[in-house]
């Protein structure tokens, strides 16, 4: 009888955690659409894995399409998108901007680095000067952080 309660409950159990360096958090599932070509987006979700994100890498054609349905402007658009937990986010943002729009949970639609900067996660190359990162919120974009 013992086991047949097992079998019911375990189901409905969250069993996949990811390690950071602040402790233990539920899972978070990313979606990763790129431009089939784009190598600099797989070194991208790489980036994210290592930074224990379950990540799903999915081609598509028409990355602008997608980034208008979901409310990202044109000029905040980058080589990727990425949707995870409720947000959206454009571009090769770095990770300690991703882990602050998870703990702080601003009611925007996403955050975006535009473009292809060197020197950002997936991209390599130097860095040549601060990132600003934007966030879309109701009233338009804003700058959400400068790394």
């Amino acid at each position: 009888m013992l086991w047949l309660l097992a079998a019911v409950i375990l189901p409905a159990v969250p069993i996949a955690f990811w390690k950071t360096g602040r402790g233990n958090a539920a899972a978070i599932r990313a979606t990763l659409y790129k431009d089939p070509q784009c190598s600099c987006c797989e070194r991208y979700a790489s980036y994210l894995r290592e930074h224990d994100f379950d990540v799903r890498v999915l081609p598509i054609n028409d990355l602008a399409s997608l980034n208008r349905q979901h409310g990202m402007p044109e000029a905040l658009d980058g080589c990727h998108t990425t949707l995870m937990a409720g947000y959206v986010v454009v571009g090769h943002v770095p990770i300690e901007v991703i882990q602050r729009l998870m703990t702080e949970k601003p009611d925007v639609i996403g955050i975006s680095l535009p473009g292809m900067p060197s020197g950002t996660p997936g991209m390599g190359g130097p860095k040549e000067g601060p990132f600003t990162i934007y966030g879309i919120g109701k009233k338009g974009q804003f700058v959400f952080a400068t790394v």
